[in-house]
């Protein structure tokens, strides 16, 4: 079975990719078997399922064809936007079949199950599963510790209302950061504090005076592919908050949200915490899709009473957590997982390439991101961000403004606007870049 959804999940990649294009001749079921080493039995289902979902026909005595469907992208009917906004992923690469696959194992695994409320903390055979699979990627912590969440978000917003053993109140943000975290802190009331992080990283420094004397409850970071910057955190900087947050006795919620969009080696700062300060937030939205609201939160012992009883009731479908269960046993997680990140790899890359040849007179300031999705361009003090959004849109390219990562009262601010590649088409980064720095440089007065 593993096989054959291999195969099939191929297929469906190399149609998507336009390397089938529309109206094109498959292979032959032979020259198919061959080429992926299986049987000609395996090709025949493969291309029955294929028909199936209507992505190829047959030709009786000559063989399978690509459907050129009327809604399909590649037919001439994309949206002429070049879309630098979404922070969605790409919803070509989303995994289906493997997905539908996995559904369908889990109702027959979990058959009956999965129609009861289930448990609040999440599947326990999940949680097992989340043991090792969050292992690979240095956060070490037993099944107790690991709770699924509705995703990240309902983990945030339990973690800003519940009370923490430190007794303190207030909670500290980088600026810029999460603008959908922010606006929930402002519209609820909770005390919350901003400390400048830059492309460069973060004021260590003033992080320590922060925590001394700030009466902080926890400190709310992104370590890795930060949102909106799009950098991480130096090695040195991961374990100096974790030193700093055993040192004065405050919480670091650690939102690794991206985890998986990147090749480079990265311990977050959880595998540093020796005192165990950190809760590590991981999404499973941004690699699979979003709708599928599964998150995993890994709290130190201290807190598990208080957020049971903040969240003591099942609101995540046991089929989705069952069904990811699986996706991640079989392999599938992982597999797909190199497939998401070498894709964005080769939009950042393109974009890297395109701003440097564009962009010569150095108008705009950004880090070498080069995993995950987002990057920062820095605008000159003189160009002004509505007109220059609106000149874009004219262009038919959208562009995020920076002032929504910002708290309302933080006053020093930078100016930029957020770039995201996840559902910007490669072929089209260069004309968007180039329209981006020809847009700034009539904005400053070029």
């Amino acid at each position: 079975m593993k096989k054959f959804v291999a195969i099939l999940s191929d297929m469906e990649h190399k149609i998507r990719e336009g390397h089938f294009g529309p109206g094109r001749k498959l292979p032959s079921v032979r020259s198919a078997a061959e080429e992926y080493g299986c049987s000609i039995s395996t090709i025949i289902r493969a291309y029955a399922e294929l028909e199936k979902r209507h992505a190829i026909y047959s030709v009786p005595q000559s063989g399978y064809y690509v459907v050129e469907k009327s809604g399909d992208w590649r037919s001439g009917t994309v949206s002429e936007t070049i879309d630098f906004t979404s922070a969605s992923p790409d919803l070509d690469v989303f995994p289906y079949l493997d997905f539908q696959h996995c559904l369908n194992k889990a109702i027959d695994t979990y058959k009956y199950h999965l129609f009861t409320y289930g448990d609040s903390h999440g599947l326990e055979t999940l949680r097992q599963t989340l043991v090792s699979h969050l292992a690979g990627d240095q956060v070490f912590a037993k099944a107790e510790r690991i709770l699924v969440s509705s995703g990240v978000q309902q983990a945030l917003e339990i973690l800003a209302k519940m009370p923490f053993p430190n007794g303190k109140t207030t909670i500290l943000v980088e600026q810029p950061s999460y603008d959908l975290y922010l606006r929930f802190l402002e519209a609820e009331g909770i005390p919350v504090r901003g400390i400048a992080r830059t492309a460069k990283g973060i004021d260590l420094q003033e992080l320590d005076e922060q925590f001394r004397s700030g009466g902080i409850k926890f400190f709310y970071t992104m370590s890795r592919y930060h949102n909106p910057l799009g950098t991480s955190y130096s090695a040195e900087e991961r374990k100096a908050i974790a030193r700093l947050a055993g040192k004065y006795d405050v919480y670091v919620v650690e939102d690794d949200y991206m985890a998986d969009l990147g090749a480079e080696r990265f311990d977050p700062i959880h595998a540093y915490d020796r005192s165990s300060h950190v809760v590590y937030l991981k999404s499973f939205s941004k690699i699979i899709f979003p709708g599928l609201r599964l998150g995993a939160v890994v709290l130190p012992e201290r807190l598990l009473k208080t957020y049971h009883k903040y969240k003591n009731y099942p609101d995540t479908s046991l089929l989705s957590q069952a069904a990811l269960e699986i996706y991640i046993k079989n392999g599938m997680y992982e597999r797909h997982k190199h497939k998401i990140y070498g894709l964005y790899e080769e939009r950042m890359r393109e974009l890297n390439e395109a701003l440097r040849r564009h962009n010569e007179a150095g108008l705009i300031e950004a880090a070498d991101v080069r995993y995950g999705v987002y990057v920062q361009f820095k605008l000159p003090k003189t160009v002004n961000i509505e007109r220059l959004m609106k000149r874009l849109a004219e262009r038919k390219v959208s562009v995020v403004s920076g002032k929504p990562f910002y708290l309302a009262d933080y006053a020093e601010r930078e100016k930029f606007i957020r770039i995201s590649v996840s559902r910007a088409q490669r072929e089209r980064i260069d004309e968007g870049i180039r329209a981006i720095v020809q847009e700034v440089r009539r904005g400053n007065g070029w």
